[in-house]
């Protein structure tokens, strides 16, 4: 490349950005310390604490504990007071990194982008072959992260502002309805809906038995196993009929046949039912996801969705940004006739679909 064509202040510009981003990306598994060893958590409401008194509340080595907070300092997670030699986690970072049913919590993020560094080479090899790599061939640290990832989203929309959005479903469920929640993982979301509406029943499906049995627990945990169930099954032959909802959450994208899952879902709702679909935020054209969050979704889709839905027979790889149009397709395809964007957040996008 000749010197000349290269522009010298943007070369500049794009390098200190690139410090920037090498910064976070090595901050990445000192999140993931600080919340295994309950470093954050001990930090909270605490107040000002050196490093000895951190290292002593959390039992951990003093001088590791000091080059993490300093680290932390680096990074603007905590701050600094050289006056006292102490480092506090301020009120806004504690919702990210200490209260774990805050709406902004985020230490599972960190758990995914572990998971992808760790298969990296196979999704390289991945990328040669053509080949898929399914959600149960990654590790634990995925499917760990992404429920304490996409909870507190849950816990924050699901019941105040999703389903309300949805035509008539919150009276039945208050009445009593039958839920089925399509590829559940852990069961986050169809725990929450069973705490919401006592009188209804709920369903959790997914192929991932480790998931299942972590879904068990969590609703034996959160004291609704009467009216909650988990079965392992596809979402092209999941078993009942007559649903009054059938949900999907953020997981139709990752299908191989998503179509055929929609076909499913039609066939096993009541006459007057309904499907909800929560998909990732995304704009129908590439250029308009060219932004932070479509940045965090395509390289997840990357790892994840799109080698899950290749690995799948029909291997129609919607990808996290699909976007509304490619939704309302699979949709209609499937025989929906009514189809509607209910509602949103910066972070998902909620259909209702209808027969």
């Amino acid at each position: 490349m000749q010197s000349a064509t290269v522009d010298q202040d943007k070369l500049e510009q794009f390098m200190d950005r690139f410090v920037q981003e090498m910064g976070a990306a090595v901050s990445a598994p000192l999140v993931l310390i600080g919340d295994r060893l309950g470093l954050y958590r001990q930090m909270c409401d605490a107040g000002p604490l050196t490093s000895t008194q951190l290292a002593e509340r959390a039992g951990c080595d003093e001088r590791y504990v000091r080059e993490w907070l300093s680290a932390q300092a680096a990074s603007g997670y905590v701050t600094y007071d050289p006056v006292g030699d102490t480092f506090t986690l301020p009120p806004e970072q504690a919702m990210c990194f200490a209260i774990e049913d805050s709406p902004v919590y985020l230490p599972g993020a960190f758990q995914i982008i572990a998971s992808m560094y760790s298969d990296a080479d196979r999704i390289a090899d991945a990328f040669v072959s053509g080949a898929g790599l399914g959600w149960h061939e990654h590790s634990h640290e995925l499917f760990e992260g992404t429920e304490r990832f996409f909870r507190p989203g849950y816990n924050a929309h699901l019941v105040a502002e999703w389903i309300p959005a949805l035509d008539g479903v919150q009276d039945k469920l208050e009445h009593g309805a039958s839920v089925a929640d399509l590829g559940c993982g852990r069961g986050a979301s169809t725990v929450i809906m069973a705490q919401a509406f006592p009188g209804s029943r709920f369903c959790g499906f997914d192929y991932h038995e480790q998931s299942i049995a972590a879904a068990r627990a969590g609703a034996r945990e959160a004291g609704v196993e009467d009216r909650v169930s988990f079965e392992r099954a596809w979402a092209q032959d999941f078993p009942g009929e007559g649903y009054d909802l059938i949900a999907i959450f953020d997981a139709l994208h990752d299908m191989g046949d998503p179509v055929g899952a929609a076909r499913h879902v039609r066939e096993r709702l009541a006459p007057d039912g309904t499907w909800m679909i929560v998909e990732p935020f995304a704009g129908d054209e590439l250029k308009d996801n060219l932004n932070p969050v479509g940045r965090l979704y395509y390289s997840a889709s990357t790892f994840v969705c799109t080698p899950s839905a290749k690995s799948q027979s029909g291997g129609l790889a919607l990808g996290a940004q699909a976007g509304e149009r490619r939704i309302r397709e699979v949709a209609q395809a499937a025989g929906f006739t009514r189809f509607r964007r209910a509602a949103e957040t910066p972070f998902n996008t909620v259909f209702e679909a209808r027969p």
